[in-house]
């Protein structure tokens, strides 16, 4: 559940008339930008909270590419009608993509559906607009709970906190910028990895929440673009229970700089989430953490994988998660739970 607190001090003048707050609530609810209210998640009665993940749409209006997507998220919301919307990057791949998101905000506000989104390495490859200047964009769309801690490396590294009934927090989304090409060519080639001073933000975030949690780590979920070395490792190893399928080679970076170990130590991560390759669906536990791929959600002219998204639902309370994949044709597939379906 997402609870939208209104500002209670204000009040709108019309015809010389001060409007009653509780008439203008009324008068502006279906209206009222998402934006420009207080956003809280929070667990629903039934101690759940459900997000669904798009990745790789890769829009591009100018090109005339994946228009359909729209209308094909449009579907999968109205079957699953999560809490929370996570886009894990490579959305919008074109120049002056601005409109492009404004699109997909325009739908998530129908739902009245709260939504985050990290950079993909493909997010920012246009010269006409900065990853910088794009995330303070992203910033301004209804709904969108974008935030940056702006003193690291990358343009969207920030935690969102799920409350439970007695407002405390009860479970972290780790939000954070996989960046885009390795920064030591040309002796290092391929993809980007997640820089020292990311490694330590994570690692001092997760430190102070669980002092304020009585020294217990709060169950987490981590968000980003490209996947981890570990990811690679994981698949490869034969002890290793598979959920999913593997359609593709792994493009993780080459070098490792050890989120993954932080993520083990500090032992608050249950699964991370990502995109990039476009065929690969699996999920995989490796040493206490689920490294999962979300489905591509970007149109194709393959039979499989079917577009679609991966659905994550959190137990208030518990380290534990439900997770599958729902495509746009109905079918739910690779059903799971953390951390039960993973034991031999």
């Amino acid at each position: 559940m997402t609870r939208l607190n209104f500002k209670p001090e204000i009040v709108f003048v019309m015809k010389n008339k001060i409007i009653p707050k509780l008439l203008l609530f009324i008068l502006l609810f279906n209206s009222f930008c998402l934006s420009a209210q207080e956003i809280e998640l929070q667990f629903n009665d039934n101690h759940t909270f459900k997000i669904l993940q798009f990745t790789d749409t890769h829009v591009d209006f100018v090109q005339k590419q994946n228009l359909g997507v729209y209308d094909n998220l449009k579907k999968i919301l109205q079957i699953e009608k999560p809490d929370l919307i996570i886009l894990t990057g490579d959305i919008v791949t074109q120049d002056n993509p601005q409109e492009a998101y404004k699109r997909f905000a325009d739908i998530f506000s129908e739902t009245n559906i709260p939504w985050a989104m990290t950079f993909g390495n493909h997010d920012s490859e246009s010269g006409n607009i900065s990853r910088k200047d794009l995330a303070a964009f992203l910033k301004t769309l209804p709904g969108c709970l974008n935030d940056d801690e702006g003193t690291i490396t990358g343009n969207s590294n920030f935690v969102l906190q799920v409350y439970g009934k007695d407002n405390k927090a009860e479970a972290l989304l780790y939000m954070m910028d996989s960046n885009t090409g390795s920064t030591l060519n040309p002796m290092v080639t391929g993809d980007g990895w997640f820089e020292f001073d990311q490694i330590n933000w994570y690692r001092k975030k997760s430190s102070e929440y669980k002092t304020k949690n009585n020294g217990q780590a709060l169950p987490a979920l981590a968000f980003f673009h490209i996947p981890l070395p570990e990811y690679d490792l994981a698949w490869n190893d034969t002890n290793a229970v598979k959920i999913g399928k593997k359609r593709e080679k792994i493009c993780c970076p080459d070098i490792n700089t050890g989120m993954f170990a932080a993520m083990v130590k500090c032992g608050d991560v249950m699964g991370t989430f990502v995109g990039h390759d476009h065929y690969n669906d699996y999920i995989v536990n490796y040493y206490g953490i689920a490294l999962a791929y979300g489905r591509a959600s970007k149109l194709r002219n393959q039979k499989e994988p079917v577009m679609g998204g991966r659905v994550i639902v959190l137990k208030e309370g518990k380290k534990e998660f439900d997770t599958w994949i729902r495509q746009i044709d109905g079918k739910k597939l690779f059903s799971c739970s953390y951390p039960n379906s993973f034991k031999k």
